[in-house]
């Protein structure tokens, strides 16, 4: 593997802010996604530091600090998202791409189509997705859970309940990982490899937008077609990067998540028998789950000169807000790596934050619920297989590569 090339230390970054870290690939990942992130809780780890991977670029490490600049797009603007900036520059999805006040007219066109109304409506073929993958292997004491059911649920779901066909999904899959974990060693390959798969995305939505343009559904793609902002219709690029952004975000990130959950529950059947017991309390504790299992590190554009935590960020810098990092902070929630069904209080950014707030959330609470109802009812007890590791890879989205689950099947 090529070295990723190192960006220059600007000459207003203290030599105690660096630190090499880098967001594709951090040291000690091998042990653990979570884990390899935490270093940067580390002893003398300030709460703002800078590493010249990536175009180089400032990490928020602690709860506080990326709580408060999520909330501040005065000063941290969304029109850049992603590390290295050159890449991010590439990535031109609508509203997500935007700041308030501009942010609010198309932000309330998605919320129409993903809000919890709608997602309620299709609760019955949520769950009939995920009671089928679940028999489909139930009985044979063993599954690779992400081939045969994390990969495919949330997709499958997603694809039917956008009106697609799935057999698309591979195509979407590929568009999905270049964006959120982009190829290349340097900020210009990976700036490349971001804006071939923007493009994709647009050239693959085009034929179904002037399709349901013609000849308009009651789905959420042909509500955003049909919609206006401000009082005009939407145009068609922003028809095209409203519905590529929905698409990237409904066939990623619940798709990784559900495996570092599975797994942990998995090495922890004290937990599972709480949650079999009952299931009435399953919706009310996967926030913990949430909380603890962060998948995604996006970034902000400094705006301005501004100086927090005793150093100063320059205007057109970049910042690291990762989420990663939010719930896992000890600072903000004691003991983070454990999972506590009583925790009292708990702090997260898991579902990002002020008024970029993930538009999908309702869908993505209702199946990892689903999930785990369903699959307890057919498997209360599961295991890793022996031997087995999960192996996670990072980026804007972690994601997981394979995970062993075994049982001893009902007769």
């Amino acid at each position: 593997m090529a070295t990723a090339s190192l960006a220059p230390v600007p000459p207003h970054v203290p030599a105690d802010r660096i630190i090499d870290f880098d967001v594709y690939n951090p040291a000690g990942i091998e042990v653990g996604f979570h884990q390899a992130w935490m270093r940067l809780h580390g002893d003398g780890v300030p709460d703002l530091v800078w590493t010249p991977r990536n175009g180089g670029h400032w990490i928020a490490t602690r709860g506080h600090l990326i709580r408060q600049f999520l909330n501040e797009p005065e000063n941290f603007s969304a029109r850049v998202m992603i590390v290295p900036k050159e890449a991010g520059l590439e990535h031109k999805l609508v509203p997500m791409n935007m700041d308030p006040p501009e942010h609010g007219p198309y932000r309330r066109v998605l919320n129409q189509g993903l809000g919890p109304r709608e997602i309620r409506n299709i609760e019955g073929d949520i769950r009939a997705a995920a009671i089928a993958l679940i028999e489909a292997f139930a009985r044979d004491g063993k599954v690779d859970f992400c081939a045969e059911y994390a990969n495919v649920f949330p997709i499958k779901v997603f694809l039917a309940f956008s009106r697609l066909p799935l057999s698309d999904a591979p195509l979407l899959t590929r568009f999905s990982n270049s964006m959120l974990r982009p190829e290349g060693t340097t900020p210009e390959e990976k700036a490349a490899s971001m804006a071939n798969a923007n493009a994709g995305f647009f050239a693959y939505i085009a034929p179904t937008v002037a399709e349901r343009r013609a000849n308009p559904g009651d789905d959420w793609i042909s509500l955003i077609i049909h919609s206006e902002v401000n009082g005009q219709p939407v145009t068609e690029y922003e028809t095209l990067a409203m519905i590529s952004l929905v698409l990237l975000a409904g066939l990623d990130t619940v798709v990784n998540f559900l495996p570092f959950c599975m797994d942990y529950l998995a090495r922890h059947p004290e937990l599972v028998a709480l949650l079999h017991a009952d299931p009435a309390r399953i919706p009310a504790r996967v926030d913990e789950l949430f909380r603890r299992f962060p998948v995604v590190s996006q970034a902000r554009l400094v705006t301005q000169d501004v100086s927090y935590d005793g150093v100063t960020l320059k205007a057109g810098e970049m910042v690291l807000i990762p989420s990663t990092l939010h719930g896992t902070d000890p600072r903000e929630n004691a003991d983070p790596l454990t999972v506590d069904f009583g925790r009292k209080k708990i702090s997260h950014s898991t579902f990002g934050g002020g008024a970029h707030i993930c538009a999908g959330m309702h869908l993505a609470n209702l199946e990892i619920i689903i999930t785990l109802q369903e699959w307890l009812k057919r498997i209360p007890e599961f295991r890793v297989a022996e031997g087995f590791q999960l192996v996670a890879h990072s980026g804007v989205v972690a994601q997981v590569e394979r995970l062993d689950l075994e049982w001893n099947p009902a007769p």
